[in-house]
């Protein structure tokens, strides 16, 4: 079954298979750890297997590694130093999202760029929202960044690519001119989202909402037609959904075994379609990642984590999918619109 070289659902399924063995692992490794944010690895796992059918060279591991790192840091010192002077740290942050943005828009950067986002996000909300959190912030991308690189080689030891695939997959990737204006009016729609948390005191829901949102401006045009924007929510939302329904089952079976399962039955199921080639499979990774956030938050230490019920959480999914495809269908520049259509 592993020779067929040329069959692409061959390659989607190795993949597939990859995402829900390391996914599954690195979820249940951390939660036995007692890891205070137990979604961070398998999420880091998950965007590094599914950018590409082989493992990251070592060079450009370590550049991805070390870039995220950074991030991190960085973000700490702007946090310590701006925290309490909003305007200019809400300055210092739209031009991290604007570079980030850009990025994206050119096809350049690969995953990394995604998980940098997340480290720009995460960081400055935990460090303004929960000050005793803040000084785990550090170990927590550590640990982050290891167990996630670890877990995408462990995984493609466990299920090897065939090298003439990995040469097809690593030649398909194209380099595209950044559109500035698009990256411009994300960057605005993220700012609005990061925002609104920051004068929130609910750590949970700064957690989820702008991280969907920036998964989901990565993922389509939501102006391209209603019927993909509906099909974003409701993909997406199914992340949510799933994640209540694993934790109802979790708490009839409390265990790691427990976990495992089902962390492996739902990541066989929306990461399977992430690791396709059509359109959809963003959409799926964006599910991923939704009901790893949601999942992870109900069983991890952070305070009101566990004790906030999942429908509150699933209303912050929402209201996260429907702000940003309507920012995105107000704010988007009508060439990008006209531009994504033709495609």
């Amino acid at each position: 079954m592993w020779d067929d070289r040329d069959d692409p659902s061959a390659e989607q399924r190795r993949k597939g298979l990859r995402v829900a063995f390391a996914v599954s692992l690195g979820f249940t490794s951390a939660v036995s750890l007692g890891a205070i944010v137990p979604f961070l690895v398998p999420i880091f796992a998950a965007q590094f297997l599914l950018g590409s059918s082989g493992p990251m060279p070592l060079g450009k591991t370590l550049g991805a590694a070390l870039l995220i790192l950074f991030t991190g840091i960085g973000m700490m010192v702007l946090t310590n130093l701006f925290g309490d002077r909003p305007s200019t740290f809400l300055i210092l942050l739209a031009l991290i999202y604007f570079f980030c943005f850009a990025a994206q828009a050119a096809g350049t950067g690969g995953p990394a760029i995604f998980l940098v986002q997340v480290v720009a996000i995460m960081v400055p909300l935990i460090g303004i929202l929960n000050k005793d959190l803040a000084n785990s912030i550090l170990s927590i991308l550590v640990t982050g960044i290891l167990g996630g690189t670890l877990l995408m080689w462990l995984a493609h030891a466990v299920i090897p690519e065939p090298h003439t695939t990995r040469i097809a997959a690593a030649s398909s990737a194209t380099v595209r001119p950044p559109s500035y204006l698009r990256a411009l009016a994300n960057t605005a729609i993220l700012l609005g989202a990061v925002a609104v948390c920051l004068v929130n005191d609910q750590l949970s829901a700064a957690l989820v909402i702008p991280i969907t949102v920036a998964s989901l401006l990565g993922q389509f045009d939501a102006a391209a037609s209603s019927r993909m924007a509906l099909g974003l929510v409701i993909i997406n939302l199914s992340g949510g959904i799933l994640a209540s329904i694993a934790y109802t089952i979790l708490t009839l079976r409390p265990s790691l075994f427990s976990i495992f399962l089902i962390v492996l039955v739902v990541t066989l199921i929306l990461g399977g379609r992430a690791a396709g080639r059509l359109k959809d499979a963003k959409m799926y990774a964006g599910a991923l990642t939704t009901f790893l956030i949601l999942f992870g938050l109900g069983v991890s230490p952070v305070p009101g984590g566990a004790a906030e019920s999942f429908a509150t959480r699933i209303v912050y999914v929402g209201a996260a999918l429907i702000y940003t495809v309507l920012m995105a269908a107000i704010f988007w520049p009508q060439s990008a619109t006209r531009e994504s259509r033709a495609k």
